[in-house]
């Protein structure tokens, strides 16, 4: 009896403890599977949120909630979406700040952005200027160039709404950086007391000895110029070409009513240039607008690859020696899509040019497009590769016309007048070699060579005469072709005159209108042989 109930406790206790062994591996297989599902699930969620949302997850396995980023963590990757413009991102220059009207110079200027380009810009705001019209802002103007001479593709900024009144300066390299751009948005206005000019300037703005300069914007240079043509003779033609015009009525036209210059004074005889360069590498100008100047208006001489477009040049037909556009000593010039109004040649091409281009230009009123004039007192002129076509003219004392003096030396060759539409035009073609603006002019043997001038589809109107060619005795004008003109007469005030022609040769490649009889066909039997110092 004592053995059985020894035996059977002790069964019992075994039975306890297998119940005891289940329940125990029951419990941790369901401890074991919450856990992975809890870590699993951690895990997916810091998987959708990026890896910088867990920064704060235990590695080791710690059931602890993640904490939120934080914004002094590590940057999350860039979004699919382009970022909007002018954001503060390391590849985006910041916005175009509006120019402050502030009268404080600033030793730092604000950065600007010109085409996607960072460059610094200079208000002339920013250096004293008031742009009111009447107080002078020269020294604020150069104060601000000499500035953004210092910084290469910098610009120098003349804001709208804004009338700065300026005396004659300077702009001047040669140790200025490259590129710089002068943007003239605002207006220019130029003196008109005789004290500021002195016994007289040759210019008002100048340009010197730059590389890149860029003249550019909707901005106004005003010369004022009309206090300087009160004291011009009006019993002196301005223009030899005049000679040739008798009006029906014996009447000469005087330039307009003058604005009387300041304190009632007079002018000095030396009128300015309104906007000259000089010595430069690629200038360009473009958009703005020239008017009135006291002399030419706009003046590129020893310059390499110059650029007009898209200029307006304007001043009264009867101002005197208001040229548009002048060249000299300049090579690989294109001047297009510009017009030009003055009161004479309204592109003048001197002496030292070559590789000179013009189209898509209007002229009128004013003397036309001119070579010339060349050769004056014995001097040696010249002139090659010029290209003028596709140009409106309306209202001019000329068309294309060439002009040189007796008495000179050199020669122009490889001329194209071509597609020129004439309206009321008095001397639609001239070649002039015994030019002179003087009263009385001495007979030369000497002249200018002219060789291989081509005209081509020239036709309109005319109120004088057709074709005028004057060439020289000793140097007759050699290969002078003509295709496709046809000019008809409009009678107004002026005697008509048939073409005329003297010592010129050439070819008429097409019948003309009116029929140029008086052109030579073919060579001279007998030219004078060149001299190596007439010779370019």
């Amino acid at each position: 009896m004592r053995g059985f109930s020894f035996r059977g406790f002790t069964f019992m206790l075994l039975i306890a403890f297998l119940v005891w062994s289940s329940n125990f591996e029951v419990c941790i297989a369901r401890r074991g599977k919450h856990w992975r599902q809890s870590r699993d699930v951690s895990a997916s969620v810091f998987k959708k949120k990026g890896k910088n949302y867990g920064n704060g997850h235990n590695h080791h396995g710690s059931s602890s909630k993640p904490k939120p980023p934080s914004h002094k963590s590590s940057p999350s990757p860039s979004p699919k979406k382009a970022p909007p413009p002018y954001k503060s991102t390391p590849s985006s220059p910041p916005p175009y700040p509006k120019p402050k009207k502030s009268n404080t110079p600033s030793n730092s200027p604000p950065k600007a952005s010109h085409g996607g380009y960072s460059s610094t810009v200079f208000n002339v705001l920013n250096f004293g200027a008031k742009g009111d019209g009447s107080t002078d802002d020269t020294k604020a103007f150069q104060a601000a160039w000499t500035a953004a001479c210092k910084v290469e593709a910098s610009t120098m900024l003349i804001p709208e709404d804004y009338v700065f009144f300026v005396g004659p300066i300077s702009f001047s390299g040669p140790y200025c950086k490259p590129n710089i751009v002068f943007q003239l948005d605002g207006t220019i206005i130029a003196p008109t007391n005789p004290k500021v000019w002195g016994r007289g300037l040759l210019q008002w703005l100048d340009f010197t000895k730059l590389v890149g300069i860029t003249i550019q914007g909707k901005g106004i240079i005003d010369g004022r110029g009309s206090v300087w043509w009160q004291d011009i003779p009006f019993d002196n033609p301005k223009d030899d070409e005049e000679k040739l015009i008798v009006p029906l009525n014996n009447t000469v036209r005087k330039p307009p009513m003058p604005v009387q210059s300041e304190l009632g004074g007079k002018m000095p005889s030396i009128k300015p240039t309104a906007l000259r360069f000089y010595g430069s590498f690629n200038p360009t100008v473009t958009g703005i607008t020239i008017q009135n100047s006291p002399q030419c208006h706009l003046k590129f001489d020893n310059c390499n690859g110059v650029l007009v477009h898209d200029v307006s040049i304007s001043s009264p037909g009867n101002s005197p020696n208001t040229d548009g556009i002048h060249l000299q000593n300049s090579k690989d010039v294109l001047i297009h899509t510009t017009s030009l109004a003055c009161g004479d040649d309204c592109i003048s091409i001197q002496t030292g040019c070559s590789n000179v281009y013009v189209h898509n230009v209007n002229c009128g009123p004013g003397h036309g497009i001119s070579i010339g004039s060349l050769g004056k007192d014995n001097s040696r002129a010249c002139v090659s590769n010029i290209t003028v076509r596709d140009v409106n003219m309306h209202n001019t004392m000329n068309g294309v016309r060439i002009k040189t003096w007796q008495g000179g030396s050199g020669s122009v060759q490889g001329i194209t007048f071509s597609n020129i539409q004439v309206s009321e035009v008095q001397l639609p073609i001239v070649i002039d070699q015994f030019y002179c603006d003087k009263r009385t002019c001495t007979n030369h043997t000497s002249a200018v060579a002219l060789a291989g001038i081509n005209y081509e589809r020239i036709r309109g109107t005319y109120t004088v005469k057709p074709v005028h060619f004057a060439c020289s005795d000793n140097l007759p004008c050699v290969d002078v072709s003509l295709t496709s003109i046809q000019l008809k007469p409009v009678q107004e005030q002026y005697h008509l005159y048939d073409p005329f022609c003297w010592q010129t040769f050439g070819e008429l490649r097409t019948p003309t209108v009116p029929p140029i009889a008086c052109l030579q066909i073919g060579k001279p039997s007998s030219n004078r042989i060149q001299f190596d110092h007439d010779l370019c």
